[in-house]
């Protein structure tokens, strides 16, 4: 009785994790196909790649493309238990780790954008050019890459040659060696926590002062600005929460296997997928030019079909 009740438990187990990943696969192809609609209505109009804010816009879509993308694969790794050789997994694991924090970095530079749109429009052209773009996608890339090459480097000097032909299942911790490391990978991600926390503040503060100020038309767009920054406010704590899910879950395991499970992939559906539909929403309905420019395209596909 004890082994039908213990084989029941584990089909039950398995047909659950069949089922996360179905829908988890389901969810990347839809969130997948939206977003290259909105790149490809990006590339349409040159007032959209010639502007910051719409530039930025683009670097989270692709950013949330590659999150997508590697985490759908690795999804699909751990429930058949697939190995790779390490080395394989190391590019997934540098590539992930950019990429999922491009996303917050971006939501930071499109906010600080808004509050110099409102608050220093005279100086808008000047200090968000098409040259300045450039440098602040090379600053996010750099700030996102900090943490991985931190752990990059203690593990290449820890580990001999030959473990790199080693294959293992694709998983972070492969290349955590050391408790401390872990204290290293917590600091960094709570002082990025921290200073995008003060630049949300700030700006909402300032522009929220902006508005009080501002009559008639001002006053409605800076108004219109303001829900913006409030939006990217929220998007931004659903990523930055993300960056503690790992801690929380690794305190879960050590209480409850099957409790560990639904709340992995409960976070996955909230603080990945979710913080990465909002996109979508923001610019690809909210901004009138954007949603004007998408709906031109998408009468245009159905007018071709």
């Amino acid at each position: 009785m004890a082994y039908n009740n213990s084989h029941v438990g584990s089909v039950s187990l398995m047909e659950g994790l069949s089922f996360k990943i179905i829908l988890v696969q389901v969810l990347v192809i839809v969130f997948l196909g939206i977003n290259f609609m909105l790149l490809s209505t990006f590339f349409m109009k040159e007032v959209f790649y010639t502007s910051l804010r719409y530039i930025l816009f683009a670097v989270t879509l692709l950013s949330d493309c590659a999150v997508l993308l590697l985490t759908g694969i690795l999804a699909i790794w751990t429930r058949f238990h697939f190995t790779v050789p390490v080395w394989l997994c190391l590019i997934i694991f540098i590539l992930a780790t950019v990429y999922t924090l491009i996303t917050p970095f971006t939501l930071t530079a499109m906010t600080i954008e808004r509050y110099v749109a409102i608050c220093m429009p005279l100086r808008h052209g000047e200090l968000c050019s098409t040259r300045c773009s450039l440098h602040c996608i090379l600053i996010i890339h750099g700030l996102s890459s900090i943490p991985v090459i931190v752990d990059l480097a203690i593990f290449c000097l820890s580990v001999p040659l030959s473990f790199y032909k080693k294959a293992v299942d694709c998983r972070a911790r492969v290349f955590i060696l050391y408790k401390w490391q872990e204290y290293i990978r917590s600091a960094i991600k709570q002082f990025y926590f921290l200073l995008m926390c003060i630049v949300i503040v700030f700006t909402y503060a300032k522009i929220m002062k902006a508005a009080k100020a501002a009559s008639g038309e001002n006053k409605k767009s800076t108004w219109k600005g303001l829900k913006t920054v409030v939006l990217h406010a929220f998007q931004l704590l659903l990523c930055l929460i993300q960056l503690w899910c790992p801690f929380i879950e690794a305190a879960v395991l050590q209480i409850d296997f099957m409790l560990f499970i639904h709340l992995r992939f409960s976070n996955y559906i909230l603080f990945y997928l979710a913080s990465r539909c909002l996109s979508p929403l923001i610019y690809g309905l909210r901004d009138e030019l954007f949603f004007s420019a998408l709906k031109y395209q998408l009468c245009g596909l159905h007018n071709t079909s």
